[in-house]
């Protein structure tokens, strides 16, 4: 990440939590008798501190040993969705560790979690999901940003709120998905690129089939159409792929989802799967 780090221009980080959200879930189930269960919100806002804190002290370390001296800063941040959003209907975002199916039955008797199979690796507990609608503190990520300050914000897709008739904000029981924070938080900026770091290099159509082909410089109508047809699954490249495509048609100029250790080929172009406006 030192190379991205270090380039001059205005730089945003969100990151995921889902794995810490699964974790807290399941230290509060061990320990129920003991200790007094925390909302989703407050999970989301734990695990987001949490990991803010660890990527500014990693982040910033980095850079001084490099004898850059850019500051990083980590933003607790609240995003509000709609109370009424068909999300809380469905739940679909996987948090958490993978199970045997036995295993999830078992969880889904005992503790009452929905647990979903998770493209093939496993089961999950699976929450509700709302879409993002306003980024509750957008004018200081601004503001910090402009001035060249890295922020790491809208964690784990952001602390999800609802704002009732006087406008008084409380949290809800949700994770909102970081891919799609990200691209709204891009857009609202305006900025004209963003980059979806996960664990493969290319994003795939037909994957894990025989005819699977991998993508390299795709258009927005292409995407939809591969999103469309059911090409990538809710629980992980589709959230990614929908996040792109909202980026593009919001206003944005390209997105790239590529892999953690090819960042710095990806934001050249020589690696990622790249998506572009229609001509």
């Amino acid at each position: 990440m030192l190379p991205l780090l270090e380039l001059e221009n205005e730089l945003i980080i969100t990151h995921g939590n889902g794995p810490g959200v699964g974790k807290v879930l399941m230290r509060q189930a061990l320990a129920h008798k003991q200790v007094a269960p925390m909302s989703l919100d407050i999970c989301v806002a734990n695990t987001q501190g949490v990991t803010a804190y660890l990527l500014v002290q990693a982040f910033e370390n980095a850079l001084r040993k490099a004898g850059n001296q850019r500051h990083v800063v980590g933003l607790v941040t609240q995003v509000e969705v709609d109370a009424n959003d068909p999300g809380f209907k469905n739940p679909t975002k996987p948090v958490g560790y993978f199970y045997n199916e036995k295993e999830a039955e078992d969880l889904t008797e005992k503790m009452g979690w929905t647990m979903k199979e998770d493209s093939g690796r496993g089961w999950r507990m699976v929450v509700a999901s709302p879409k993002p609608k306003h980024i509750c503190d957008i004018s200081l990520v601004e503001s910090l940003s402009s001035n060249g300050t890295i922020v790491i914000g809208g964690g784990g897709g952001g602390v999800p709120v609802v704002r009732n008739s006087q406008g008084l904000r409380s949290g809800v029981e949700a994770v909102i998905d970081k891919d799609l924070t990200t691209a709204h938080m891009a857009n609202v900026l305006g900025f004209k690129d963003i980059m979806i770091l996960t664990a493969v290099s290319q994003v795939a159509i037909n994957f894990g089939k025989p005819e699977q082909q991998e993508l390299g410089h795709i258009t927005v109508s292409e995407a939809k159409r591969y999103f469309e047809e059911g090409q990538f699954p809710a629980g992980s490249m589709g959230p990614k792929i929908e996040a792109a495509i909202r980026f593009i048609e919001g206003g944005g100029k390209h997105a790239t989802i590529g892999q953690l250790e090819e960042a710095m080929p990806a934001l050249l172009g020589k690696a990622g799967t790249h998506i572009f406006p229609d001509q």
